[in-house]
């Protein structure tokens, strides 16, 4: 494994992470397998941002006794409220959440304390112009979180938290899908060792993102680095063709500033084969060549990655495994059988939904919730 410096923070971390979102459908033991392996691995950074209670004690069980060894992402913000993830600035809420976050894991510090889910000027200014960014200054200082942090989807808030002073690092969503403008042409000679002024086909915003980094040396950790799991299908890959979790996970590291990809496993294999990135050859990793060659490059708004910022629903949807089952069903001419039992094991279901649109407002992606909540009650009949 090799390690990173992490910006100014100036900690060490595994260049392939531990995106613990996955944890949240596993029990105690396959949470235990999934992180020790990780471990065993090298592996040495871990972000949680769920609010989940069983999820965030079964990470702490199985990180007992090696807490020493691990830097632990945790989000300032993320609530559990009447059995949902609420996201709030309340501050007596996140008080009650971050100490159950230190409760469960079994810790009394968390490396990096996030600033959760900024991505609107309305956020920001509810976060940064009030008692919340006080609140997370007074954990710094009391030591409860040794550096802050701040997570984002948006490329123009995270040049505002960059340009503002107030963070360390950034959770920041990067994958080739979303960097990416259509049309996309001359892939093969994208991002050289020396990385130029401008990238041709690259969002512009997020071309001055990375830069930006690099210059205040703010430290970027990825989230969504397979967009959901889209871009190892060539049927649901926005290119239209498939790429390798090693791909993925080297087109991350060669932007400027990554310290760490952070992806989801469901599965100790899973973590195998992220980790297989570090023996991978100079051909294994080439992703520039696969998409200088795809049908079409393109991945709009509306697309649902399944990152769960949705919720809370009203009438308590699992949104984002509701969308994942859509797609997988939708890919085939009929229904799989095990598609639609893994469906039907759900708590609630699309029919449910009240179409009060209130999950569109929180989508980062755009996604028409209500209408894929409509569909997938047709496909599915329930």
């Amino acid at each position: 494994m090799k390690y990173r410096r992490l910006g100014k923070t100036e900690l060490m971390v595994s260049e392939i992470g531990l995106g613990a979102e996955w944890l949240e459908r596993h029990n105690y033991e396959e949470c235990k397998a999934i992180i020790d392996r990780a471990g065993e691995l090298g592996i040495n950074i871990l972000d949680c941002w769920m609010c989940e209670p069983n999820v965030r004690t079964n990470i702490g069980k199985a990180l007992a006794g090696q807490r020493d060894r691990w830097f632990i992402q945790g989000h300032i913000g993320s609530t559990w409220q009447d059995g949902q993830y609420v996201r709030t600035r309340d501050v007596e809420r996140c008080r009650e959440a971050f100490e159950d976050l230190l409760r469960r894991l079994q810790t009394d510090y968390i490396d990096l304390g996030m600033i959760h889910f900024i991505d609107q000027d309305s956020d920001w200014d509810a976060a940064m112009h009030g008692p919340y960014i006080e609140y997370v200054r007074e954990l710094k200082a009391n030591k409860k979180i040794r550096h802050i942090g701040m997570s984002t989807h948006n490329p123009a808030m995270a040049k505002k938290a960059v340009e503002s002073g107030i963070v360390e690092m950034l959770l920041f969503s990067i994958n080739p899908a979303f960097d990416l403008l259509p049309p996309t042409d001359n892939l093969d000679n994208y991002f050289a060792d020396n990385y130029q002024e401008e990238w041709s086909g690259i969002d512009p915003a997020r071309t001055e993102l990375y830069m930006l980094c690099e210059q205040h040396d703010v430290g970027l950790t990825v989230m969504k680095p397979y967009a959901g799991g889209r871009l190892f299908d060539e049927k649901r890959s926005p290119f239209g063709v498939a790429l390798t979790p090693v791909q993925c996970i080297h087109y991350c590291l060669t932007r400027p500033a990554v310290a760490a990809v952070m992806a989801g496993y469901d599965t100790p294999e899973h973590v195998e084969q992220a980790v297989a990135y570090e023996t991978a050859t100079d051909k294994e990793k080439d992703y520039a060549t696969v998409l200088a060659n795809a049908p079409y490059h393109t991945f709009g708004q509306g697309e649902c990655t399944y990152c769960g910022h949705c919720k809370p629903c009203p009438v308590h949807i699992d949104i984002a495994m509701v969308n994942k089952y859509y797609d997988l069903a939708s890919m085939q001419p009929e229904v799989p059988a095990t598609v639609k039992a893994h469906y039907l094991a759900l708590e609630h279901h699309a029919k449910e939904c009240i179409e009060c649109h209130g999950c569109e407002t929180r989508c980062p992606f755009g996604v028409n919730i209500a209408e894929r909540m409509k569909k997938t009650a047709e496909l599915f009949k329930v």
